[in-house]
């Protein structure tokens, strides 16, 4: 597949998904005041409401605590690093973003995350590893599948979806409560077992529910970073090349913070999680397409 077609592909992909995520989001929340009252405008505003004020707070973490959560040091001069600005500012002009801040993590094992809300924004951090295992035109594949991070705004949709997983956790945690307080049943109705048992399992599975969506989305993104990312560095088989090579070291990154695990170029805590629960694609998934952009060119 051309890396057009592939990169709209997998837009669509994550239109769908988040669409899916809000709609689940008001559905929970509608159906709260729904079993108790049959009015499921006030559920909906109210999931509106703690959507919009977990987004609000999530957005207010900026990325130097992103960093120092990482333990990431700036570098600000060209001269500290000079083959690697160029390399970042070449590949922030051919996806046509302002040029992000640069980090770098002292950590053996080589990875890589991109931050900030917007391309103006933006930021890139490396471990040193990635630096001293890779070689030059591995490292521009990993940083361009970053910067293509940040030119996709997935940043911002990937705290969007975390926002709406604590909503839902939230929500379902009020409404368990709720239903099991009020005995789950309408002011003029009686009890019916059936729609409180319902009810009830649809609660308590709504945060995995939800966590597997964020989680879809996060995947679906990675897709779609690869294949920007190979169209940016214009080498698909390098950044193949570099995910075989971080996948086969079985070193955690030390440095990183669980909470940021998803932003990472590959899963820096290295656990083998089953396909439907992992922040991140199958690496053997990643390096076929991969190939097969190469190939399709």
């Amino acid at each position: 597949m051309p890396f057009k077609q592939q990169i709209q592909t997998n837009k669509q992909k994550t239109i769908l998904l988040v669409a899916i995520f809000i709609a689940f989001v008001l559905f929970i929340g509608s159906t709260i005041t729904y079993l108790r009252s049959e009015n499921w405008v006030s559920g909906f505003i109210i999931a509106c409401v703690i959507g919009l004020i977990y987004t609000g707070i999530m957005i207010a973490s900026s990325t130097r605590m992103v960093m120092a959560m990482n333990h990431a040091t700036e570098i600000d001069h060209p001269e500290q690093h000079p083959y690697l600005w160029q390399m970042i500012q070449r590949l922030a002009n051919r996806a046509e973003i302002p040029m992000p801040k640069i980090y770098i993590i002292e950590d053996n094992s080589p990875n890589a995350f991109a931050t900030g809300l917007s391309p103006q924004k933006g930021a890139v951090a490396m471990t040193t590893g990635l630096l001293h295992l890779l070689d030059q035109d591995e490292v521009e594949g990993v940083l361009a599948h970053e910067i293509a991070h940040i030119k996709n705004y997935d940043v911002r949709l990937a705290t969007i979806a975390i926002s709406l997983v604590s909503a839902v956790a939230l929500l379902s945690n009020l409404g368990s409560q709720f239903l099991i307080f009020s005995g789950g049943h309408r002011d003029d109705e009686r009890q019916n077992p059936l729609t409180l048992i319902i009810s009830l399992l649809m609660l308590f599975l709504a945060p995995l529910i939800a966590t597997y969506i964020r989680l879809a989305i996060s995947r679906n993104r990675e897709y779609l970073a690869d294949a920007s990312g190979a169209a940016l560095c214009q080498n698909p088989l390098a950044l193949a090349s570099a995910l075989r090579k971080i996948s086969g070291i079985p070193i955690p990154v030390q440095a990183a913070n669980p909470s940021s695990a998803s932003l990472y170029f590959a899963d820096p805590l290295k656990k083998q999680l089953a396909a439907l629960f992992s922040t991140h694609p199958p690496v053997e998934e990643r390096v076929a397409r991969l190939e097969a952009l190469y190939h399709n060119r």
